[in-house]
């Protein structure tokens, strides 16, 4: 319990910082980093990460895209990102066909499926500071949601929890649990909206679309848990307990961002057809 508390605090003095600055390229560049250390992870998970002809390009993707997202206007990335995902397809089944032997395709599709949405969600996160309605605020929901959802669904679950949710893959979630999650999330974006409108709205230009706010806490905080289970699932398939060991007593990139992940993505969507402030 120590060293997690004390591996909470030194990735919190140093990933603060980063948000402070995000308006710097220093906040995509570490949106890159962790998307390839996402996508190293996940292939030795699978049992890859020596295959350097097949992660290599992922690997250039991961470090690319999110800086990509920040430099280039939004019509040009949205090419580039196409012209790459494509060329990384057919050079995938190109490898799986003749490594056939070797790398079973199932593992290849799972490895090019898998590093698509970790790098998507990260450059999802960018997306969501730089060209969404006052995303400048918004983007922290990406995280807030994500680690309120998994704070409270755990404290729920241990206060109140009876029911199991899916014992196959998370023994330890339950029901009780979920819903805890789902409701102080709810909580989380109506507060986020109040704090914004109240303290950070000097012009009183910003007001606070709460209806929006409140259904899209439900659906994000039912999606952060889908994919917290959704890596819960994946390890247990390969048999492993974390992804990684960049956080002590933690795990991985993967094991700290799994429902941050999935959070990017679904808020994408969301802000691309609601304002959560107007």
């Amino acid at each position: 319990m120590i060293k997690r508390i004390i591996t909470a605090i030194v990735a919190l003095c140093i990933f603060v910082p980063v948000l402070i600055f995000s308006d710097t390229m220093i906040f995509p560049i570490v949106m890159s980093v962790c998307a390839v250390i996402g996508c190293y992870e996940m292939f030795s998970c699978i049992g890859l990460k020596k295959n350097i002809i097949l992660a290599l390009p992922i690997y250039i993707a991961a470090a690319c895209m999110p800086v990509f997202k920040r430099i280039l206007p939004s019509a040009d990335f949205v090419k580039l990102a196409l012209c790459i995902t494509g060329v990384v397809i057919v050079y995938m089944l190109g490898v799986a066909v003749f490594n056939c032997k070797k790398i079973s395709v199932t593992d290849t599709g799972l490895a090019f499926t898998a590093c698509f949405y970790i790098i998507a969600a990260f450059v999802g996160i960018v997306y969501l500071r730089d060209n969404i309605l006052y995303g400048k605020h918004i983007y922290l929901l990406t995280f807030l949601c994500a680690w309120m959802t998994d704070t409270f669904a755990y404290f729920t679950g241990r206060l109140l929890g009876k029911h199991k949710l899916i014992p196959d893959v998370s023994p330890k979630k339950t029901v009780e649990g979920a819903i805890g999650g789902v409701v102080f999330c709810v909580i989380t974006t109506v507060i986020f909206g109040l704090i914004i409108v109240k303290f950070f709205n000097p012009d009183g230009n910003i007001s606070a679309n709460y209806p929006v706010l409140a259904i899209s806490g439900i659906f994000i905080s039912v999606v952060s848990q889908i994919g917290d289970l959704t890596m819960s699932l994946i390890k247990r398939h390969y048999g492993i307990k974390d992804y990684g060991k960049l956080f002590p007593g933690h795990g991985g990139i993967l094991d700290r961002f799994d429902s941050v992940m999935a959070v990017s993505v679904v808020m994408t969507l969301i802000c691309t057809y609601f304002n959560l402030l107007n």
